[in-house]
């Protein structure tokens, strides 16, 4: 890997670290960070597929009151390093989400560490505060965010410095029954993804619009773009019956035409 490429990736890693705090442009999701890593190192086809992999996953990571959900950031910046210095292109995405798991978990000790390290800084800010320091106040904002950058900034850093043939033969011998035993577990996280998603979004409203979705991708060969057109239409028709029914049915509906039609029975 060129010098450039490295000072990219860590850059991304930099912006995939503060952007697991300030949600503005999504660098830290799982299918944005690694097909940027994939860009950046000409990896482009892996890095999308990882990336879109993982991302079923982090669809159902999600901060909770005091509960902090795995950190999607650092799971997706390593397991896209590995994946790149691995050399394995797509063949090897199965081993990164195998890695990205652990990863993401171990990533919960960096999050309770810097923000351990903020609460100093939340102190300067109440003093710069009643001093009437803006500016002050502004410095201190930036600095505690650049510090969930760095978070992931220096293991991605460190990560970089492995050797790619170390990482590369580390995969090469790992044995079949592991390599078959990642894989199914791969499958499984996907298929963990996707149920917590559904547990989060179930409501009376959207259950016959999934029992569709599942049955005409189980028994067609639809592309997902079809099947994402098809997805697009059927949203279009549900807010053209919400408004209508709305708009029709005056203080007697919901707004919700399949809510209303399932409340009759």
């Amino acid at each position: 890997m060129s010098l450039v490429s490295m000072i990219l990736v860590i850059l991304i890693a930099f912006l995939a670290g503060m952007e697991g705090i300030l949600d503005q442009f999504q660098f830290h999701q799982p299918l944005i960070a690694c097909t940027l890593i994939g860009l950046v190192t000409g990896n482009l086809e892996a890095g999308i597929v990882l990336g879109g992999s993982l991302q079923m996953l982090a669809l159902g990571w999600a901060n909770i009151g005091a509960a902090v959900a795995p950190d999607a950031a650092l799971a997706s910046v390593a397991s896209a390093i590995i994946l790149v210095l691995g050399g394995q292109g797509v063949k090897g995405v199965t081993s990164a989400i195998a890695v990205a798991i652990p990863l993401a978990i171990a990533g919960l000790f960096l999050t309770m560490l810097v923000r351990t390290l903020a609460v100093p800084i939340v102190h300067l800010m109440d003093n710069a505060a009643e001093k009437g320091d803006i500016r002050k106040i502004e410095l201190l904002h930036i600095l505690a965010v650049c510090m969930q950058g760095v978070r992931i900034a220096i293991p991605a850093a460190a990560l970089l410095f492995i050797p790619a043939e170390v990482v590369k033969s580390a995969l090469e011998s790992m044995p079949a029954w592991l390599n078959q035993g990642m894989a199914i577990g791969g499958g499984m996280v996907v298929a963990v993804g996707y149920a917590m998603v559904i547990n989060m979004m179930a409501s009376k409203e959207v259950w016959p619009f999934f029992i569709l979705g599942f049955v005409i991708a189980a028994i067609s060969e639809l592309t997902l773009i079809a099947l994402g057109a098809i997805g697009v239409a059927l949203a279009i028709l549900y807010l053209q019956l919400s408004k209508k029914g709305s708009s029709s049915n005056g203080t007697s509906g919901t707004g919700d035409p399949l809510g209303d039609i399932l409340n009759d029975y």
